[in-house]
């Protein structure tokens, strides 16, 4: 005889089983949904940032000139001073740990003062050294940079900014051999560079004319000045103690007191490289401290969820025991639905995650200018990470409710209503 009343029961709890299953895997769902986002966004961020910074040294080290603070040798303090190309002799022979050695010069950015035929420009010239391209990549577009004879004949020679040859140049038009008029002296362009992103001196590159430091010496009638040292490091050796020796040689041999600390400025881009990285590093902690909190707080609701299956089904278990199931099948069914259950939910956050930061990076950060997110996205590793994890959180979840589910003894199962 039909019982109307049963099947809507066994309906009822078949439906508030599967709303409650689908609540409980939202939890999981979200957590790693949230996690992917998060890591996603945070190498992102990473990677923009040293985008900006890409092709320049990170164990560099530039020093320049101020005015003195203390009196030393006759000279009053407030004394303005000067390095020269001795200085750079100098450091290159007493100073072993230093890798390159590559002196900077800024020749002003006048109103005006570039002319190529008929157009008009202001950009900044710099003075360069042949191998301050090891210090900051050229990325060169078209023909070469500086070499060591345009430095030692003083050749009048120029590197241009990609800018520089945009505004400058129509498009298309072969710009080397041609002569570019910064102020009131012409200059064979020998090669377009573009430069860092972000990250250079006195102006980047892109919208800079580099020509040989000498030769700006020599047409700026300064003599030997030099205005800043750029200096990398030996690997083996820290720029932190490259710069200071740099500074104790150039005090010595400029008669600046020793305990000066004012006459010599120094930039160190090491430690700011490794303030980003350990910074990074906490975002990535905070990151996962987070996701790893809400993906907890979903196993648990999988766990409850498997309590309350394991409860309503006493009676099934404890016919199936009393029937001969072995302890096995019946770990093997609580412990499948709950593995079911989380890499589902899991899967489906990992997925949709993926999905949304790659719409993020295509029809959202690639148009817009500035950003400091560039290509958000998880790794192969991470993703991998997320898989294990999920599979372990998916047998922990099973682990509680299989054990009381081994606990219950057939002939009570049966009593229970």
């Amino acid at each position: 005889m039909f019982d109307l009343d049963r099947w809507e029961e066994i309906w009822v709890t078949i439906t508030r089983n599967k709303v409650r299953s689908l609540l409980t895997g939202f939890g999981v769902f979200w957590g790693i949904f949230m996690l992917v986002i998060m890591m996603g966004f945070g190498e992102g961020m990473q990677r923009g940032i040293f985008n900006q910074v890409e092709g320049f040294a990170t164990n560099s080290c530039f020093l320049g000139t101020t005015l003195t603070s203390e009196p030393y040798k006759g000279f009053q303090k407030g004394r303005s001073w000067d390095m020269h190309n001795r200085d750079l002799e100098l450091l290159r022979k007493e100073i072993p740990e230093i890798d390159v050695l590559s002196p900077v010069l800024f020749g002003g950015r006048s109103e005006g003062n570039t002319v190529y035929g008929d157009n008009v420009g202001t950009y900044a010239l710099k003075g360069l050294h042949a191998n301050y391209d090891k210090i900051e990549n050229q990325f060169l577009t078209k023909g070469r940079f500086i070499n060591e004879i345009d430095v030692a004949t003083r050749r009048k020679v120029c590197v241009i900014g990609t800018k520089v040859y945009e505004e400058l140049f129509s498009s298309g038009e072969e710009p080397l051999g041609k002569y570019l008029r910064v102020n009131g002296v012409y200059y064979q362009i020998i090669g377009v560079a573009e430069g860092v992103a972000s990250l250079s001196l006195a102006g980047r590159t892109a919208e800079s004319i580099s020509i040989p430091f000498t030769t700006m010496q020599q047409i700026n009638n300064r003599g030997d000045v030099i205005h800043i040292m750029c200096a990398t490091a030996l690997p083996d050796y820290s720029v932190k103690q490259v710069a200071e020796k740099m500074e104790e040689k150039l005090k010595a041999s400029n008669n600046i007191s020793p305990t000066d600390t004012q006459a010599v400025w120094s930039e160190n881009l090491e430690e700011q490289f490794n303030m980003y990285k350990y910074l990074f590093l906490g975002i990535s902690l905070l990151i996962w401290i987070v996701g790893s909190g809400t993906l907890i707080a979903g196993i648990v609701g999988v766990s409850n969820i498997m309590m309350v299956t394991v409860k309503e089904r006493t009676k099934e278990i404890g016919i199936r025991r009393a029937l001969g199931a072995k302890p096995f099948t019946i770990v093997s069914q609580i412990m499948s639905e709950s593995l079911l259950l989380t890499l589902m939910a899991g899967m489906l956050g990992l997925c949709l995650g993926v999905m949304v930061l790659n719409i993020a990076d295509v029809y959202w950060l690639q148009e817009a200018e500035n950003m400091f997110i560039s290509n958000p996205s998880v790794s192969f590793n991470t993703a991998v990470i997320s898989s294990v994890i999920l599979f372990v959180c998916g047998l922990t979840a099973g682990g509680i409710p299989t054990m009381r589910a081994l606990h219950i003894k057939a002939i009570d199962a049966i009593r229970e209503e």
